[in-house]
């Protein structure tokens, strides 16, 4: 492969062509901001329906919301989901022990985070995608990729090929682009597993609240609209092929018990087991390049964490903002544009990683006296400044 991957840009007088692999939130806010630029774009997708979205709900921190309002889909945003500024700790019985502010990472004009259903961001994404103009595969994958100095040709599932100058692998934790490229590094449990499921939003719930202790190490639940929150149970990490799916609803359901407050009415919703989704905690991090040749990632195909500071869905957005910037800024799109990307995400990336991790790895040791709030104290000031 060449050092030199130069190609015109539109102000040259040339048409870049990028594939961006994977529909899902990076992949989706990436096409419309390369499309908004003039830069063509095929997405292509594993799902045949591109609607589904794992897990029932989402935390959008204000640093996730600064890139979101630069795709477009903020308004929306604020329109469906529930805005909030604070959080607050509960004791097993629902008693508020603590409550506070949260830093607003995406500056003073948006809020600290806005809890929504995951289905409702994923439609927002891809009425923007739509309107963009991309080319958009579904039950589509890329297959193999062959590179020279000068492109990638890309062989598809369904037995078609194509040239582009740039492919973006943002494909999620279990990434093939990451292996089809050769990077060799995979995710890695910590130890941990979430239950996740929807349920009523009590009268009164307007903040995100959080138990730690009883019979889970967290016991939470964020507002995701009027009528809704996502509720999310936390307990060391079970042998998932030794637990039934149609059992589901009756696990989360037994987990809460004992739990007061507000999960009182929350935990009658669990009863549908297909609307209970449950994961392990994985740590993923590429040190090395993310990219090889012409092919990059982005988002949990590069990085991943446990959403013990709910920046799983920030850290890929800023991803997608920087490679863009880069993208469309640069004259040359060469082995140094891809290099600065990684050199400019890896450490803020990397904090965050390790401090989620940590988090978790405090509460499986019993750590009692663990410095929580100045280790999110000091993460969240960090993630004020524009990545």
């Amino acid at each position: 492969m060449a050092d030199s991957l130069s190609l015109p840009q539109p102000s040259a007088g040339g048409t870049p062509t990028v594939l961006v692999v994977g529909g899902g939130t990076s992949g989706n806010a990436l096409t419309v901001l390369l499309r908004r630029a003039g830069i063509a774009v095929d997405l292509v997708e594993a799902s045949p329906d591109w609607k589904a979205a794992a897990g029932s709900g989402i935390t959008l921190q204000g640093n996730a919301l600064r890139v979101l309002r630069e795709v477009g889909v903020l308004p929306g945003i604020e329109q469906h989901g529930y805005a909030a500024d604070g959080v607050a700790i509960l004791a097993p019985d629902g008693t508020v022990l603590h409550a506070h502010d949260e830093l607003r990472t995406g500056g003073a004009d948006l809020p600290a985070h806005i809890g929504m259903q995951r289905p409702v961001l994923q439609q927002l994404l891809i009425d923007q995608v739509l309107a963009s103009g991309a080319d958009v595969r579904l039950g589509t994958t890329a297959t193999a990729f062959q590179q020279d100095g000068e492109g990638v040709d890309v062989t598809f599932s369904d037995g078609t090929g194509r040239r582009y100058d740039l492919v973006v692998g943002a494909d999620g934790l279990g990434s093939a682009t990451r292996e089809m490229i050769g990077i060799t590094d995979k995710p890695k449990p910590t130890g941990m597993g979430i239950w996740r499921a929807p349920g009523p939003r009590p009268a009164g719930v307007r903040r995100t609240e959080m138990i730690y202790g009883g019979r889970c190490f967290i016991a939470g639940y964020c507002p995701t609209g009027e009528d809704t929150v996502y509720a999310y149970l936390v307990e060391r990490a079970r042998d998932r092929a030794a637990l039934d799916p149609d059992t589901y609803a009756d696990e989360m359901r037994a987990l809460a018990e004992g739990y007061g407050g507000p999960w009182e009415e929350i935990r009658t919703a669990f009863t549908d087991p297909k609307a209970v989704n449950y994961t392990w905690f994985d740590r993923h991090l590429v040190e090395g390049p993310w990219h090889r040749g012409r092919v990059v990632l982005v988002g949990d195909a590069a990085h991943a964490c446990p959403p013990t500071l709910a920046q799983g869905a920030a850290m890929s957005l800023e991803d997608v903002q920087v490679l863009a910037e880069l993208l469309t800024s640069r004259d040359d799109w060469d082995d140094r544009l891809l290099t600065d990307y990684h050199g400019r995400r890896l450490p803020r990336v990397r904090m965050v990683v390790d401090a989620s991790v940590q988090l978790g790895q405090w509460l499986l040791d019993g750590v009692r006296d663990a410095d929580v709030p100045g280790l999110i104290g000091r993460t969240m000031n960090a993630l004020k400044e524009l990545p």
